[in-house]
């Protein structure tokens, strides 16, 4: 489903972090084919949180616009994006550009008008864990079709198998929650997506449909497993994705209606 029309089943973002690139597009033909809803991919500048190394560069969202119909997300982890860069990624094929409050800067609401007036697009606001819900106050406006939150990660940890580099905390299942009621205390529960980022799986993705998310980024669940990176041509993707989405159907028809959650 597209981005911005919230629907009563929960959807998924097949996040990119854990590709393997050298089959990048048979990777994602396979999540296409297996029905997750559109794509994520992270953009860095190498500067941002002083990670090194750039990630998830033009060369790669060109590569998966070719690759895919779905919406591609170009979730940006940059120093004060400019319009430049919006320029660049919407030639690129991106369908939505998620920026950072915490780095944007004092153009931000400007970055966000740019998007969706002169480029078309559609446009996101995201933040760390640690950034108050109140934080989101003033993005809670008819511009914005997604509201990102991502949970610590704990990068100096080895992960092991599957497992997701992020840590989920009890305040980011009450973070989420606040978010909805802000979201739906202002009459936009229908057109503003809720997600959550990192660190989901199908162990603890119904905690956070029940507290009003309506998408989930997922990328270690999806891409991959306790041999490494799951390949495309043995099934495993497409059995991941059915995982995932049989547990959220449950937790989705339990906890949401047409009209969004359900009351408590």
């Amino acid at each position: 489903m597209p981005i911005g029309e919230v629907t009563q089943q929960v959807k998924i973002a097949a996040g990119l972090f854990w590709a393997d690139y050298a089959v990048l597009g048979a990777q994602v033909r396979e999540l296409e084919a297996a029905g997750v809803d559109w794509l994520h991919i992270e953009v860095r500048d190498g500067k941002y949180m002083d990670f090194a190394m750039p990630r998830g560069g033009y060369d790669i969202i060109e590569a998966t616009c070719q690759s895919t119909d779905l919406e591609v997300e170009a979730q940006l982890q940059m120093l004060r994006p400019n319009f430049s860069v919006f320029d660049q990624l919407a030639d690129l094929g991106v369908s939505l550009i998620s920026l950072p409050l915490e780095t944007t800067g004092e153009m931000i609401f400007q970055n966000i008008t740019y998007i969706k007036e002169k480029l078309g697009l559609k446009v996101g606001v995201w933040a760390w864990q640690g950034v108050p819900a109140m934080a989101f106050e003033q993005f809670i406006h008819p511009y914005i079709d997604i509201i990102e939150y991502e949970s610590r990660a704990p990068f100096w940890k080895a992960t092991t198998g599957g497992a997701s580099p992020h840590t989920i905390d009890p305040i980011v299942v009450d973070t989420v929650r606040r978010l909805h009621d802000m979201i739906a205390d202002a009459g936009l529960e229908g057109s503003i997506e809720l997600m959550e980022d990192g660190g989901l799986n199908a162990g603890n993705v119904a905690q956070f449909i029940r507290a009003g998310m309506t998408v989930g980024e997922f990328s270690s669940p999806l891409l991959k497993g306790p041999a490494g990176k799951l390949q495309p041509g043995t099934g495993e993707i497409g059995a991941a994705v059915e995982k995932l989405r049989a547990v959220m159907r449950v937790a989705s028809d339990k906890y949401r209606d047409a009209d969004g959650l359900k009351s408590r």
